[in-house]
């Protein structure tokens, strides 16, 4: 006896795993298993469709925030007593103030490597000093030469320059708590210490001061996170343009509150221009995971159930084909199978 399927169900399953991130290759499955013996599955011929020979890209959309990027907490190692913070909203470039503690101030160094300990003339060698001599050259200050780890004592006449210039101790040494080490200039996006607080502790939260998207991804959508790939922006109120993902950091969540783990994104905006004048708005991030060039393709509506696993197409004079499935993108799938050629008509629903 001649059984069918509802192409219905058929459509709903593949949809639902491209939805949930399985990747561009769909498992084939055994949909009619216990039926292993039945004669094939029949089609209602009612539309036909073309394979064609096309490009396809496995893309996904995601809905993200333009700002200034991730926040990060901003933390100091000073003594003393806040006596100056900037205000919400500040750009600090190199060598400026992040905050002043005892009436002095605390600058901003770049760099990847914090000082982790004090540093003074006769100290072992480390990549704290190159930290510190490339910042003070950066500043004007060269009378060590080229950068590197060795405090010497042209590296203590530097500092006692760069200390002159600030208005501080001119002793020719540096603690772990006279500057704050950051990649780059940064942002003030909010205020945790007031004044009169111990410097110590936490102090603000920052962002870059470029223009960036922040998306948030679930867990199963992990694959989208690639650090330097590029992902096209919709901008609400801007212009469409293209992004790069620089940076990829994790939150936790709070179970306790229902909060699940996410992937934190930060895309950086290609064209600046794309957001002049918008200050925050929604942005819609497309991904794209996979590309395939010059593949055949049908409607997911032609994909049909086979009784023995896996998936087929009809032909209009009603042959299947059994085929192999790859990438989907905006309702086609690739297909694969002995015979399946350009041009040739398929059953579909669609």
């Amino acid at each position: 006896m001649k059984r069918r399927v509802n192409r219905k169900i058929v459509v709903a399953a593949l949809v639902a795993a491209v939805v949930l991130g399985t990747g561009g290759v769909v498992v084939l499955t055994r949909i009619a298993s216990n039926q292993a013996n039945a004669a094939p599955l029949q089609n209602d011929p009612s539309k036909t469709t073309e394979v064609k020979k096309t490009n396809l890209a496995d893309q996904q959309s995601v809905t993200g925030q333009l700002g200034y990027g991730a926040e990060r907490a901003l933390a100091s190692r000073k003594s003393g007593t806040i006596t100056g913070l900037p205000n919400q909203g500040a750009v600090i470039d190199q060598g400026k103030p992040v905050f002043h503690s005892d009436a002095k101030p605390v600058p901003l160094f770049y760099g990847t490597m914090p000082l982790y300990r004090d540093l003074e003339s006769g100290m072992s060698n480390g990549p704290d000093v190159k930290v510190v001599e490339e910042n003070l050259a950066a500043l004007g200050f060269k009378d060590f030469g080229a950068p590197d780890e060795k405090f010497t004592y042209y590296t203590a006449t530097a500092l006692k320059k760069w200390q002159k210039a600030n208005g501080l101790e001119q002793n020719g040494k540096l603690g772990s708590g006279d500057v704050i080490v950051q990649p780059g200039a940064i942002r003030v996006s909010s205020l945790n210490a007031q004044l009169g607080a111990p410097a110590g502790g936490d102090l603000m939260k920052v962002t870059g001061t470029e223009r960036a998207v922040t998306v948030e991804l679930e867990q199963s959508k992990q694959r989208l996170a690639k650090q330097g790939e590029k992902v096209e922006l919709s901008i609400t109120g801007g212009k469409p343009t293209t992004g790069t993902i620089t940076g990829i950091t994790r939150n936790p969540g709070d179970p306790n509150q229902g909060q699940k783990p996410k992937i934190v994104l930060t895309i950086s905006v290609d064209d600046p221009k794309a957001v002049e004048g918008i200050e925050s708005g929604s942005v819609t991030a497309l991904f794209t995971v996979s590309k395939k060039q010059n593949v055949l393709a049908v409607p997911i509506g032609a994909l049909l159930a086979l009784s023995e696993g896996g998936y087929g197409v009809v032909t209009e004079d009603g042959k299947t084909i059994p085929v192999t499935v790859g990438i989907f993108a905006k309702g086609q799938v690739e297909v694969q199978g002995e015979g399946l050629r350009e041009g040739m008509k398929v059953v579909t629903t669609e």
